[in-house]
């Protein structure tokens, strides 16, 4: 599915997110280059030794110069190779400036022994869609409960969690549950992202574990009539706050999302000063 245009006498402007787990030796090089790629565009990529982490913002044609620039990069080209970008359009500016920064990890998660990003049981969104459907599936949210509460599969298990750190508390007392009743895990997150970095160590719980390939994101974009799986928005860590099955943004406000939750006030502040410097 092609990304809505913007409405009559909007900018053109358009949000790219994109990340890979791949082994970088000079992250340091890497995150210096990606500085020279990104001038002329806003948002935030992070950069570690597991890998790079993306959302950007800017009009077609410099999101495009980007994605050409990075594959035809002699040294992030082939560590790029083949990761997917997912693109939509947007009604206002999701980021307020340009921050490329070097970072231990791309995602942090406190597990016992080291969180690897496994590529293991992926499936597409269309396998997906039967998938969430069968008894022997748990469908697990692998957000924080405030995204859960905007919008979720409709079959899906709340996490419970104020923050990612929290989520192997809640999978280490699930765990045997699930395994005594014979249920495979259906897990699902924003991009993909936190995801593909937590289910190594949940299938080292003896969990089997499938992962929606590329998050919501990637399911609307696939999905043209990803509503009949889909119940509320989705959240997005950026200006836009949350977006349809469309990939549009929606009227719903940083004071809505966070109302009922006991860090509302220093979410919101954040989004406030995110909305600021755009």
């Amino acid at each position: 599915m092609t990304p809505d245009a913007p409405a009559a006498g909007a900018a053109a402007l358009f949000h790219l997110a994109f990340y890979r787990f791949v082994k970088l030796v000079d992250p340091d090089a890497a995150a210096a280059r990606l500085r020279e790629l990104t001038r002329g565009l806003t948002g935030s990529v992070l950069v570690a030794p597991e890998g790079i982490n993306g959302v950007l913002a800017g009009s077609a044609a410099a999101i495009d110069g980007f994605e050409q620039a990075l594959r035809a990069d002699p040294a992030l080209g082939p560590a790029c190779a083949g990761m997917p970008f997912k693109r939509s359009a947007c009604r206002s500016r999701p980021f307020g400036r340009m921050k490329v920064q070097r970072k231990a990890a791309i995602v942090t998660v406190d597990v016992p022994g080291p969180a690897l990003a496994s590529q293991r049981g992926k499936v597409t969104p269309t396998e997906w869609r039967e998938l969430i459907r069968r008894d022997d599936v748990v469908v697990l949210d692998n957000r924080n409960s405030f995204e859960y509460r905007l919008g979720r599969f409709r079959s899906a298990v709340d996490p419970q969690v104020r923050r990612f750190g929290d989520f192997p508390a809640f999978v280490e007392a699930q765990a045997p549950a699930w395994k005594a009743a014979g249920k495979r895990v259906a897990m699902y997150c924003t991009g993909g992202i936190r995801c593909e970095k937590t289910s190594a160590w949940m299938e080292g719980l003896g969990l089997e574990v499938l992962q929606l390939d590329g998050g919501i994101l990637n399911y609307f974009q696939a999905m043209p009539d990803a509503e009949l799986d889909w119940e509320g928005e989705c959240f997005v860590f950026d200006n836009r706050i949350a977006l349809d099955t469309r990939l549009q943004e929606t009227d719903t406000t940083a004071e809505q999302v966070y109302a009922d939750e006991p860090d509302g006030a220093w979410r919101l502040q954040r989004a406030r000063r995110l909305d600021e410097a755009a």
